[in-house]
């Protein structure tokens, strides 16, 4: 990581936290669209694990727990986490939910072959490289078991924001006082080389909208 990739992966995380303390549940407590249609998928694969990367506070993380999927739900917010928890213990599903603070530019804490699905709602679209987002997706596959599946969310070069803002290189571009890297179509393909790609739904969501892309991929169930 580059001085300048630092500099932004500190201020990114410290925006995030600033805005989940300043706004507590600020996405509601309604699951998104993608996740409602990520548990259906992860329960017609037999899925019981799911590991959520970007929980923020949690909507999505209860929605799986409310479904019956044991959750480990990960952020860089010690906030949001906060929130997700206290939610958990509102709701009734504590023991379904675990958290983790971690910050997907390490490792993911988790043993090889450990989790039956992965969930990432515009967590790989971050202040991330495009070598950081292999690295995570390679990790991704190390914690999966065989036949396991990934259901991520991105915002594309189609979206209205790319290319406004301040430019951060490679595809990044901040405004609003977030960094967003915009996908292209290759870059999905390439996160999807040795693995079965189901999809590429492409649906918008939110205010302007967001122009977004569902995929859904998933390992084969032979060998990893």
């Amino acid at each position: 990581m580059t001085d300048d990739e630092r500099d932004l992966a500190d201020a990114q995380r410290e925006h995030w936290q600033d805005t989940y303390a300043a706004h507590p549940g600020m996405y509601g407590a309604e699951p998104s669209a993608p996740a409602v249609h990520a548990a259906a998928v992860f329960r017609a694969a037999g899925a019981r694990d799911v590991l959520e990367l970007g929980a923020g506070h949690g909507r999505d993380a209860l929605h799986f727990a409310r479904e019956g999927f044991s959750v480990q739900a990960a952020d860089f917010s010690v906030t949001g986490l906060e929130q997700s928890r206290d939610a958990a213990r509102r709701m009734g599903v504590a023991e379904r939910m675990t958290t983790v603070v971690h910050d997907v530019r390490h490792p993911l804490p988790l043993p090889d072959g450990s989790m039956d699905a992965v969930f990432a709602h515009m967590l790989l679209c971050m202040a991330l490289s495009t070598k950081e987002i292999h690295a995570l997706v390679g990790e991704v596959r190390r914690v999966l078991r065989p036949g396991g599946v990934l259901v991520y969310t991105v915002r594309h070069t189609g979206d209205a924001h790319y290319g406004a803002g301040t430019a951060r290189g490679d595809d990044i571009f901040e405004h609003g006082g977030f960094a967003v890297h915009f996908f292209d179509r290759p870059l999905v393909d390439a996160l999807a080389d040795g693995w079965t790609l189901h999809e590429v739904h492409a649906f918008e969501e939110g205010e302007l909208p967001r122009r977004l892309w569902r995929v859904t991929q998933s390992l084969p169930r032979s060998t990893r």
